[in-house]
């Protein structure tokens, strides 16, 4: 077993519980598949000589900040960048290195932080090039600098719809308008929730301010509809949507866009933990997640999460649930006394107590519509890598399905190289609306989570037979 604790994931949560063990003396190893420590929210540019003015000033020092500090230990963390984690069990995980071999990796103490993913929403034409997931688009212009073609619209539900809009026009995009599903009532009702963190409840503010100065128009209460084009995006139709996001296609309006940038939240990347067999329950925003404690132990004391691998609670909270995580696996190793470590815990949940009232006032918010499932026409594709469609799920559910397990067997859902990434959310979204139930269970992904060449285990293979 290896003596050093094991982080995966490179983002906030994994920095913060290197950081945090490298301050009493642990070293540990740190694996992120990308070319950069950060995660999609800190990472950065990719290529040196970049400029992020259009970013914002705050977001330039809070992430030149968190890599200052991290450059203080990195002397202490075995940072392995370019590894994707393939699969794992108990005390052992397996890694794709940067020469594609896979690599046996033992742990004795684990911190998972893989962050989380998009969720897809299907609807008529969300499969057109030009269509873009929202989160995927700003990861673009941060790390590539790469803008999107054309005039661009905005869609979905959250924060990152205006962030973004004020990101992207400041870089030189035309911003054609941003469509935010939830109702500006709603938002006001929050007000208070949303005071808990007042420097981002004033960015929140500028941006609005920012959008209208420019004449950026913003509409609350508005969704998308459908996508047209033939060969990529040509127009895209939005429609006021009521207070369960059905949209009213009476008032519905065509707009002439080369890109849709769409975006209605996250889902944790559980692909990981649900192999492993971590015990895991459904959010009450219909998305699964592992279960953790007040220590950040998952349903194994010595498996740790942090981060939004956990739930959706953005990057403060993720610095400081991957504190906490390092804590306990201090306590764990004797290099804090109980006493030292409850105190320390404390300190943070204090800090994560604010940060998670601001949050629940985001949910509130954000909350879906049921009004969404209804977005895809019959023949929709809802699972892209099988090319299932909606008339293919309502069939099963005609049919009695009533689990995700069955409705895979019944639709080849999730049995693509994506292994439901993808398509899973809307598909146990619809079965949860069609039972009534909120757990409708969940597809435990197949090794390897993502597709591997066949000379990969060649290492395992030499390395199996030096043991014999």
């Amino acid at each position: 077993m290896s003596a050093k604790p094991v982080i995966v994931g490179g983002g906030p949560a994994g920095m913060s519980a290197a950081m945090e063990l490298a301050r009493h003396g642990v070293d540990s190893v740190l694996l992120d598949e990308a070319s950069r420590v950060g995660g999609v929210v800190y990472r950065g540019p990719l290529r040196q000589g970049v400029v992020l003015d259009y970013l914002g000033e705050r977001y330039r020092e809070n992430m030149q900040a968190l890599h200052r500090e991290f450059e203080q230990y990195r002397n202490r963390v075995d940072i392995r960048l370019d590894t994707r984690i393939v699969g794992g069990g108990d005390g052992e995980l397996f890694a794709l290195t940067p020469d594609e071999q896979v690599e046996a990796i033992p742990y004795s103490q684990l911190l998972l932080a893989a962050g989380c993913h998009e969720r897809s929403v299907p609807f008529p034409g969300w499969t057109l090039p030009g269509v873009i997931m929202l989160g995927g688009l700003q990861l673009q212009i941060k790390s590539g600098v790469v803008k999107p073609l054309g005039r661009t619209a905005l869609v979905g539900t959250g924060p990152l719809l205006p962030l973004v809009a004020c990101q992207l026009h400041r870089a030189g995009v035309e911003v054609a308008g941003v469509y935010e599903a939830s109702a500006f009532g709603r938002l006001a009702k929050e007000a208070i929730a949303l005071l808990n963190q007042p420097q981002l409840f004033l960015d929140g503010l500028s941006m609005v301010a920012y959008l209208k100065r420019h004449g950026v128009p913003l509409h609350y209460g508005w969704g998308v509809v459908e996508a047209h084009g033939d060969a990529e995006l040509g127009e895209v139709t939005v429609a006021p949507y009521d207070a369960e996001w059905h949209a009213d296609l009476t008032r519905s309006r065509r707009l002439q866009v080369q890109t849709l940038a769409v975006g209605y939240g996250f889902i944790p990347r559980t692909q990981l933990t649900q192999q492993m067999g971590l015990e895991h329950r459904y959010d009450d925003d219909g998305y699964l997640k592992p279960v953790n404690d007040d220590w950040q132990r998952s349903s194994r004391d010595n498996v740790h999460l942090a981060g939004d691998i956990g739930g959706l609670r953005g990057g403060d909270a993720a610095i400081v649930t991957g504190r906490i995580a390092a804590q306990s696996m201090l306590l764990q190793l004797g290099k804090l006394d109980q006493a030292q470590a409850l105190s320390r815990r404390q300190a943070c949940l204090d800090e994560l107590a604010s940060i998670l009232r601001f949050r629940k006032g985001i949910d509130s918010f954000t909350r879906r519509g049921r009004g969404q499932l209804a977005l895809p026409a019959r023949d929709t594709v809802i699972c892209r890598c099988e090319h299932a469609t909606r008339q293919d799920i309502d069939t099963a559910l005609e049919q009695g399905v009533n689990d995700l397990i069955s409705l895979k067997m019944r639709t080849r859902v999730s049995m693509g190289d994506c292994q439901g990434k993808m398509c899973v959310g809307y598909c146990s979204d619809r079965l949860r609306e069609h039972t009534g139930k909120r757990d409708v269970g969940w597809i435990r992904p197949r090794f390897p989570l993502d597709p591997l060449p066949f000379s990969a285990f060649s290492a395992i293979d030499a390395q199996q037979t030096e043991e014999i």
